[in-house]
């Protein structure tokens, strides 16, 4: 099962908070819902070059808090704030309450999944081998200190005539395991053969009690316990060498 749900959506309330953070009735859950997917949809199509990882949205009475994580700030916040006045101003035209817009920047964009999807995605745009880009992607990855990432594309690769799905991966993706920290993202590429899926599984340590303590040289309790009683156990005394009858001199 952890190989096909999302890996995000299974570790929720886990290791992963939720990215819409209010509650409604059963008159108004509706509204919010579809107001949040429209201001998810218009951030992602007037700011898709800024690299948008995430987007969380909070409410209150009447108002609205919409933090952007992004690797890059300075797209969306425009010369001299600009830009956020008039991504303030859209907004509460879609939702007709008050704006609070936070712009934050994803420090490592390599060590995350939707933002490394993206780039493999832009770089099929622009004709370069699906091969070339995933393998690259994985490089610059791992360098940056992550411990495993899976990539795969599917689609008419290369303008073959039959869509078939091609994947790389290196390190370890332990998707069943609940508290390892894994980022995905999903993107899509318009080619002139159609469209190419383009999915990323990176694997950044795990997480364990508390949220955002990141344990990278953690070792698991049954290896740990495993080796504990490996080093107690005691050997029988035919288990060295010499105590045999064979090994004995006559």
């Amino acid at each position: 099962m952890g190989q096909k749900v999302n890996p995000h959506g299974l570790r929720v309330g886990i290791i992963n908070d939720w990215d819409s953070k209010w509650y409604a009735d059963k008159k108004n859950f509706g509204e919010n819902l579809s107001e949040d997917y429209k201001i998810r949809e218009y951030i992602k199509k007037e700011n898709f070059q800024a690299g948008i990882a995430k987007i969380e949205i909070e409410r209150f009475a009447g108002r609205v808090k919409v933090s952007v994580f992004t690797a890059k700030p300075g797209m969306i916040i425009g010369k001299g704030g600009t830009g956020v006045d008039t991504l303030k101003s859209s907004i509460e035209k879609i939702t007709g309450k008050t704006v609070i817009i936070n712009v934050e920047e994803v420090k490592v964009p390599e060590l995350n999944g939707q933002l490394v999807a993206e780039n493999i995605a832009s770089q099929l745009e622009k004709r370069i081998s699906f091969r070339r880009a995933m393998k690259q992607a994985m490089q610059r990855t791992m360098k940056v200190g992550a411990k495993g990432i899976k990539t795969s594309v599917s689609g008419r690769l290369n303008g073959a005539d039959m869509a078939r799905t091609e994947g790389y991966s290196e390190g370890k993706i332990p998707l069943q395991t609940l508290r390892s920290d894994i980022s995905y993202g999903f993107a899509e590429a318009d080619t002139t053969f159609g469209k190419v899926g383009v999915k990323v599984w990176i694997c950044r340590g795990e997480i364990l009690r508390k949220p955002g303590s990141l344990l990278s040289d953690y070792q698991e309790p049954a290896r740990a316990l495993n080796d504990n009683r490996d080093a107690k156990k005691k050997r029988r005394p035919g288990g060295k060498p010499g105590n045999f009858k064979r090994d004995k001199k006559q």
